[in-house]
């Protein structure tokens, strides 16, 4: 079912989210927290160079942070919707105050070397992993839907503003108090997180269906992203974007070189960027109240690519103040409103994984447009460099053509409506019998043969996406107005979460497929048999 998202976004605002106190709380915390891991990143930079560790191990310092969202992002978004999201959070939230104090100890302790800032950079990074999509999927439990757009904004300003603030804050931290002191103020930015997660209350949704293992919660990720047309043209559409916006933040800091020698020069550039973006997050709501989603954010990739050509021309410090002011605006704009799309085109059970999905997409397409935008600076130079990516960037507009975003909300609550059979709900064992082959016969009036056999492809889809690994419609030679419609699922346990996966927005494709069909279909679940007795 297709709800029209035209009320919800008029009505809105920024704020409306702040009133509900665990969200508000949250808010507040986790600037705090984001506050403190900036002032740990520019402490571990310091310090390796204090150490002087060399260039290698500089860089290694950015592959230690990066490093664990590549290894961990899937199995993370698999545990994610697998346990309790609340103690997932409280438990990553722990385990980096920990090593937060561990490290702020050692360095205290005068016994930090270049291995050890490593090895701790890579542990805090991995807890920040496993978190990040369980936290980015239950946004959608602590504001309506209608105030997802808002609370995203209001984490991209939180954010910014903790970009903006942090590092400033620990150069002077650093001066004062040394590094460890840095280290220290990051552990204990952790407990206000830790507090507010262990007086939440959440609701957890009960399941009768056995829980999943971590291999098949991460095989059922990649599968329901393979058989949903409307998040692979959200991924397809963000990394093509990501994959050319990334030059700007790439090379930013070389252009800032290139304009003013100080590195005060940067971080002006950076502060630009940040109030831009928090300026663009205050004008969403108004901006969404007048125009689509596509309208937005192909408008802020729009604008996105003409800040970045001006960066590549521009030569002032001032000038290029200007274009990153716009640039971050612009920047909030259409990365909230992907995430946004992502959040409301997913169901809560498999939330957590297509965000770590998403989240891969992003940091990959980052990634890869870093490097090659990198590589062509060096070719040529830096100016050639942006023109080219912000000519890339206005060019992905064209995206619009082909691979529309959706103006639309969805109903993606569970519609449990298909019986289970009664037989072998007793055995214990059944649950890892199979693989389970179902077969609906269905009795089909010849003149709607098309239509049928059309909409029972979208609906294999559904089939597919939600637990099938092989579906098929067949017709019957002797009787051709009979239809058998066959899929295959792993076991027992993995066709009754199928039933549960099930949404009210499905109801209208099963209903298109039962207005082709002569009474009752007839549904039988077999189970592979072998030899072994």
């Amino acid at each position: 079912m297709t709800i029209p998202d035209e009320n919800p976004r008029a009505t809105t605002t920024l704020w409306r989210p702040l009133r509900l106190p665990t969200f508000r709380n949250l808010l507040i915390a986790d600037v705090v927290s984001d506050l403190g891991t900036f002032m740990q990143s520019v402490g571990a930079a310091w310090i390796m160079v204090s150490l002087n560790a060399g260039p290698l191990y500089v860089a290694l310092t950015q592959t230690a942070s990066a490093l664990p969202f590549f290894v961990f992002a899937l199995p993370a978004g698999a545990i994610g919707d697998i346990v309790d999201r609340r103690k997932l959070i409280l438990f990553t939230e722990i385990w980096m105050a920990g090593v937060g104090i561990v490290l702020a100890g050692v360095t205290m302790a005068g016994l930090i070397s270049p291995v050890w800032l490593l090895f701790l950079t890579f542990a805090l990074s991995a807890g920040d992993a496993f978190e990040s999509p369980t936290w980015r999927a239950v946004l959608p439990e602590l504001v309506p839907k209608e105030d997802l757009a808002s609370a995203t904004a209001l984490n991209g300003i939180e954010f910014n503003f903790a970009r903006a603030i942090g590092p400033a804050l620990a150069g002077v931290v650093i001066a004062i108090a040394g590094v460890g002191t840095a280290f220290l103020i990051n552990a204990a930015s952790f407990v206000g997180v830790v507090l507010v997660i262990a007086r939440w209350k959440r609701q957890v949704r009960r399941r009768t269906a056995p829980p999943e293992t971590l291999g098949g919660a991460t095989a059922a990720a990649i599968r329901y992203v393979r058989y949903s047309p409307v998040l692979r043209t959200l991924l397809v559409r963000s990394g093509i974007v990501m994959f050319f916006a990334s030059g700007l933040l790439a090379l930013l800091p070389s252009a800032a070189h290139s304009a003013n020698k100080s590195p005060i020069g940067y971080g002006l550039l950076l502060g630009c960027f940040g109030f831009g973006a928090v300026l663009g997050a205050l004008m969403m709501q108004r901006v969404r109240a007048r125009w689509s989603t596509e309208a937005v954010v192909s408008g802020g990739v729009l604008i996105f690519g003409l800040a970045t050509v001006a960066a590549g021309v521009l030569r002032l410090l001032t000038t290029l103040g200007m274009s990153m002011l716009i640039g971050g605006a612009a920047w909030i704009l259409f990365v909230s409103l992907f995430n946004v799309l992502v959040l409301t085109h997913t169901p809560d059970w498999v939330r957590a994984r297509v965000l770590a999905v998403s989240m891969l997409v992003f940091q990959g397409a980052m990634a890869a447009g870093s490097a090659t935008w990198g590589v062509l600076a060096t070719r040529t130079n830096i100016h050639v460099a942006l023109v080219c990516a912000g000519a890339g960037t206005i060019a992905t507009t064209a995206l619009a053509l082909f691979l529309k975003l959706p103006d639309a909300t969805v109903d993606l609550t569970p519609w449990v409506h298909w019986r289970l059979p009664t037989i072998m709900k007793e055995d214990p064992a059944a649950d890892d019998a199979g693989p389970i082959l179902v077969t609906v016969e269905y009795d089909v009036d010849p003149e709607q043969k098309v239509a049928f056999v059309k909409a029972m492809h979208k609906y294999g889809r559904v089939r597919r996406r939600d637990g099938a690994f092989r579906w098929g419609i067949f017709q019957d030679l002797e009787n051709p107005e009979r239809y058998i419609e066959t899929f295959l699922v792993d076991s027992w346990a993995e066709h009754a979460r199928q039933h549960e996966r099930v949404t009210r927005a499905d109801r209208e494709v099963e209903q298109r497929v039962n207005s082709y069909v002569r009474g009752t279909p007839t549904v039988r679940h077999l189970v592979y048999m072998t030899t072994r007795p």
